[in-house]
């Protein structure tokens, strides 16, 4: 029988070069559930979703997805592996010379051996799953960036993945597209019954959407819990950061000397 966890992460630290990035992350991800992955610029959220695609490997702890620790695999049974996960890019990254239909398909000619006809039927299917099945024949350079986003979506669950991860998935859109974006990611996780990371700094956005929030600061896991208990934190870090405050543990103005004795000294900006 499965693990009723899709994802264990444990003691996960990494840095670039002599800069570390985290510093013994602990994190469990259920089957089924959507976990938001927020943090101020820089604190490793995209990072840790490369660690879990294997793209890089941790210098201490693992990270395991579906019983299997990720960076112990050989490169065959990782590129297997990461057949069972979806990608949403920040911008979308559709592939620019291929049309709205090609971009999904891509996935099924490359790793399946599906019909011309059975592929043509499930792009559609996924397509018409974020309502841009009229939009099939359209290039990307003709589509808005809602519209692109959606499309990456629907590229994104082209071969039913257990997990689906969203770099910054509402970034650049409208107040529309932007719940379009959030409705359809909450009811496809529900639908395919996959799980789903979404890293993100749209605070009011992603609460409205996910079951669980970690909240990374310092390379570390400075909070954790359901939205409710997110909004209701009384942790300086992440109040601030849920209700957009100016100043707090981050300050608005980057150290400096003393303001009068800067404005006496000439010799400071030159």
């Amino acid at each position: 029988m499965p693990s009723e966890n899709l994802i264990e992460i444990r003691d996960l630290s990494f840095s670039y070069n002599a800069r570390a990035i985290l510093k013994g992350i602990n994190m469990t991800m259920q089957r089924g559930k959507v976990v938001a992955i927020m943090g101020g610029s820089g604190s490793g959220k995209t990072t840790l979703l490369r660690l879990i695609g294997g793209t890089v490997s941790p210098f201490a702890g693992y990270v395991k997805f579906d019983n299997q620790v990720v960076h112990e695999l050989n490169r065959n049974a990782l590129f297997k592996l990461r057949r069972k996960m979806g990608m949403l890019f920040q911008f979308g990254a559709l592939f620019t010379d291929l049309s709205v239909f090609d971009n999904v398909a891509f996935q099924m000619r490359e790793h399946t051996d599906l019909s011309e006809a059975m592929i043509r039927d499930l792009v559609l299917m996924k397509l018409h799953a974020v309502g841009l099945r009229g939009a099939h024949q359209l290039m990307p350079a003709e589509l808005s960036g809602g519209m692109a986003r959606r499309v990456a979506l629907a590229r994104s669950i082209a071969l039913d993945p257990m997990l689906i991860m969203f770099d910054e998935p509402f970034t650049g859109l409208d107040p529309i597209s932007l719940s379009v974006i959030g409705s359809l990611i909450r009811r496809l996780t529900d639908a395919l019954g996959t799980t789903a990371i979404v890293v993100t700094h749209d605070v009011q956005e992603s609460l409205q959407i996910v079951d669980y929030v970690y909240f990374i600061a310092d390379g570390v896991i400075a909070a954790e819990g359901t939205p409710k208990e997110v909004l209701e934190t009384v942790k300086p870090f992440v109040h601030q950061f849920v209700h957009g405050e100016i100043d707090g543990p981050v300050p608005f103005h980057y150290p400096a000397a003393d303001y009068q004795a800067d404005l006496q000294l000439e010799e400071n900006f030159v």
